[in-house]
């Protein structure tokens, strides 16, 4: 399975990650404010239809590592935040929500065995920043909720997000 995001309609970004299982246990990783916090932003859920998605970014906790943010992000030396709205939540496989931006997430589940294929599909992405933006941003915190996952220390996050930024910029300008 490939790594990078595809672009599978105007504005929109899907990934897919074959994790471990069980499900329950990765739904608490999308869902519960302290797991989601390890490779994401921590923040309450109310998990119904209409209800309310605290997300907090706080980058530097991600990971073990110390490095120093870059020059174009220190906007978020002291995390960033956003709330959203729930659309559709059908535990423990499918969850979606508005983003910050005005666009919407969604967290597919799929049970494989042992393992769970985790699809996330980004959607209304209106120019080529929020789409390079956004598939770099979710293809290195999908890395670190894969090694949180398999019970490894993840990367920092800005290191590897200026590196993938790159990929994405070529990747996508190039469609």
């Amino acid at each position: 399975m490939e790594n990078y995001g595809k672009i599978i309609a105007p504005g929109t970004i899907r990934f897919e990650r074959l994790l471990p299982g069980p499900i329950e246990r990765v739904w608490a990783y999308l869902t519960d404010s302290e797991k989601r916090g390890k490779w994401l932003a921590s923040g309450e859920m109310d998990l119904k239809v209409g209800g309310k998605v605290h997300l907090h970014f706080f980058h530097a906790d991600l990971s073990s590592h110390q490095e120093t943010l870059p020059e174009k992000y220190k906007s978020y030396e002291h995390g960033s935040s956003f709330t959203g709205t729930v659309i559709r939540c059908t535990p423990p496989t499918l969850l979606t929500f508005t983003w910050g931006d005005g666009s919407e997430v969604t967290f597919e589940l799929q049970k494989q065995g042992e393992k769970v294929l985790l699809v996330l599909t980004h959607r209304h992405l209106e120019n080529i920043k929020a789409r390079i933006g956004v598939a770099s941003g979710w293809h290195t915190h999908l890395g670190i909720l894969v090694a949180r996952l398999e019970g490894n220390e993840p990367e920092g996050f800005w290191s590897v997000h200026s590196q993938i930024e790159k990929e994405y910029t070529q990747l996508l300008t190039e469609l």
